[in-house]
Formats: structure tokens, sequence, C-alpha cells
């Protein structure tokens, strides 16, 4: 998403990730990536689970809550224009851009 900024903004597109990580543990992803794109903190799950993506998961033999990796395209009327799940971080621009 980073690298793919520029022509983001070009287009008219505000870039805003959402995790459920404190600021503190935002702010280390943030200097280690350089994002370049504001990190809001959902600590209590509250917009994960409003976008349906705080979910049970299963790893290692263990079950567990946390987050579906996703996208979304929000209109300027706030509405969701498009939504992508489980999607990898490498299929999230081509299909940004192919939504626009």
């Amino acid at each position: 998403m980073r690298d793919a900024l520029p022509e983001l903004e070009k287009r008219g597109v505000a870039v805003i990730g959402i995790s459920p990580d404190s600021e503190k543990d935002q702010k280390k992803f943030d200097d280690r990536h350089s994002l370049g794109f504001p990190l809001l903190c959902d600590t209590e799950h509250q917009i994960a689970e409003s976008y349906s993506v705080w979910e049970e998961k299963k790893m290692y033999g263990k079950t567990f809550m946390g987050i579906v990796r996703s996208s979304f395209l929000i209109d300027e009327g706030g509405k969701i224009a498009a939504a992508w799940y489980k999607i990898s971080p490498s299929d999230t621009v081509p299909e940004l851009i192919k939504a626009l």
C-alpha cells in the first residue's frame, strides 16, 4: 500500500489503517515499515466487529479471536463501495485500482 500512495492520492483515495493493536505497538510497526498513512486503534474491536472482520481463528490447534485481513473502499457518502475479505497485501492495491 505504501508504495502505491502517490497513485492512490492522484485518484483521490485516502488510505487509513485500523488494527486492534495499541498506539505504542502501531508506532513501532509504522517506524519499522514507514507506512505513510495513519493507523487507528481499535483495541476494543468495535470497528472490527461492525465490519464483520473480528472472527474466530485457528492456528496450531488453538482457537482464538482475531482480525480477518480486509480492505474496504468507502465512497464520499460514507458507504462501502467495495469490500475484500481475506485479501493478501499484494492483492490489495490491484483490486482497489480495478474498483475505482
